[in-house]
């Protein structure tokens, strides 16, 4: 099994490698290739080390540690946009991802429901995420953890192929 704590510093280099690899892993057939192709874990490393160290950063991080250091991490806080119709306090999931080899043990499981405690802890009442329309394995496992679609849809463009990702919400 595996244990979550809050991220550190020196997590960095195994987070970045557990996102890249999960980027090309989940998202074949989705994503253009070309762009899973390009993606390396230093040049995430670099990206994530700037964003870990900057000042009055209001998001959370935890990883799931497991017998070869991190194997998961998720990435929460303030939710980036309004929710209509929501009242309190929402929050967001800006990102979960999982070493391909482990998808479907409980990892992501464990990393969630932590999540939502911290996000409870810090006041939340709602989480919201964004998960790409046609990753069909990530919004099962979304809606297993009560998160349902809401209506709210938005685009992004990867080597000018354009994907549509769908928010999902729950309460906490």
């Amino acid at each position: 099994m595996v244990r979550v704590r809050e991220m550190e510093e020196g997590d960095i280099e195994a987070v970045s490698a557990v996102r890249v690899r999960g980027w090309q892993a989940a998202y074949v057939g989705i994503v253009p290739q070309g762009h899973l192709d390009a993606m390396t874990v230093e040049d995430d490393a670099d990206r994530r080390r700037q964003w870990f160290r900057h000042p009055g950063r209001e998001s959370g991080d935890l990883v799931a540690i497991g017998d070869r250091g991190p194997v998961g991490w998720v990435c929460f806080g303030p939710s980036r946009g309004e929710v209509a119709g929501v009242t309190g306090r929402v929050g967001e999931v800006y990102a979960l991802y999982v070493a391909p080899d482990l998808i479907g043990t409980g990892v992501g499981r464990e990393l969630l429901g932590e999540a939502h405690a911290a996000m409870t802890g810090r006041g939340f009442e709602t989480s919201a995420l964004w998960v790409l329309q046609d990753n069909l394995r990530a919004r099962r496992f979304y809606e297993r953890a009560g998160y349902r679609a809401d209506g709210a849809a938005q685009d992004d463009v990867y080597d000018d192929v354009t994907l549509s990702e769908l928010r999902y919400r729950r309460a906490l």
